[in-house]
């Protein structure tokens, strides 16, 4: 049994962290470095995210490695160091949880690699294993727990991503990004990628969805994707709110107390791991923590009560999405 799934059967939801690299912005990364060197060049740093995770109460840390395949490194010349960079990530990450007196799932992100399958791009099918492989044999040996495969679109790279961790031997986890009308911008539906993932041998630890156009898109995709995921445990790491210009920044819209609100409309959307993805810091994941500690789970909602608590859907499907929650709106005090 994984760490992961073992403590999924002790506790009823687990708290993710939050965004990492909004987050190393603010600690001085600038547009255009990977944010995955900073593993081997200012480890500190990481640790401190790390760090600022555990006291907010996550019990899960994803390691900064979303970039870390060859493909992606290789924009900055760095593809020779995939595996050092990676298992630097999962290092890192295992060293700050190995004192956090309680335990902490070591989730080795895997993000796409940027290019397109054939015959739309360049990229094969075969290739992308053998990139998925070399990044995950990486967080394997700095110790994840877990490949984590996130921010997904492609079916066929959620394919050979999943098709990389069972061939380095590591338990894994899928998140598709529901960005585009309702679906992934390749098209895949919420409903859709659930009983894919249901089919699979052997299965996700975990599936759901993160990042997105905000939280209140996240939940409504994930109205249908619990319809179809059967026993499968399902993943909440939205966004917080939605990314606003200003100057020379971006800012996200929502605030701590709406992503307190998310939590707890995660749980009953029927999601068991609750985090956040980009402009989540760690004061909005220990909110999240207090809605999550302070929560029953209730009914699932509808999409008028989660438009009306989180904001409207900033892209909602061209039609109604089966599984949608129907009954009386009602509010949960804050």
């Amino acid at each position: 049994m994984s760490k992961l799934t073992q403590l999924l059967e002790e506790k009823d939801f687990l708290l993710a962290d939050g965004a990492t690299g909004t987050n190393l912005f603010d600690m001085g990364l600038e547009a255009g470095m990977a944010p995955d060197v900073w593993n081997i060049t200012l480890p500190a740093n990481i640790t401190a995210l790390h760090q600022s995770f555990i006291d907010a109460g996550s019990d899960i840390l994803v390691t900064n490695s979303f970039g870390a395949s060859a493909r992606r490194l290789h924009l900055h010349n760095l593809h020779h160091k995939v595996h050092e960079i990676n298992a630097r990530a999962a290092e890192i990450a295992a060293e700050a949880a190995a004192n956090a007196g309680r335990p902490i799932v070591i989730a080795g992100s895997v993000g796409p690699t940027g290019d397109l399958f054939a015959p739309l791009g360049e990229l094969t099918y075969v290739q992308a294993v053998e990139v998925f492989i070399e990044q995950i044999k990486g967080l394997k040996a700095g110790g994840a727990d877990v490949a984590w495969i996130e921010t997904m679109s492609a079916p066929e790279e959620i394919d050979a991503s999943i098709e990389a961790a069972i061939e380095v031997g590591l338990p894994f986890t899928v998140t598709a990004s529901f960005d585009t009308a309702g679906k992934t911008m390749m098209g895949l539906a919420p409903a859709d990628f659930g009983t894919t993932m249901g089919k699979k041998s052997p299965r996700p630890e975990a599936i759901g969805s993160n990042c997105g156009v905000g939280a209140a898109d996240l939940l409504f995709a994930l109205l249908s994707l619990t319809g179809t995921a059967g026993d499968i445990p399902v993943i909440a790491k939205a966004n917080a709110g939605i990314p606003q210009i200003k100057g020379d920044q971006v800012q996200y819209s929502g605030s701590p107390n709406l992503m307190e609100d998310y939590a707890r409309l995660a749980i009953d959307v029927g999601a068991r791991i609750i985090g956040g993805c980009c402009g989540n810091s760690p004061e909005h994941v220990a909110r999240m923590r207090k809605g999550l500690d302070t929560h029953t789970k209730g009914p699932k909602p509808s999409r008028e009560e989660l438009e009306e608590r989180l904001g409207a859907l900033v892209a909602p499907p061209s039609t109604k999405v089966a599984g949608e929650g129907r009954r009386p709106r009602r509010r949960t005090a804050k």
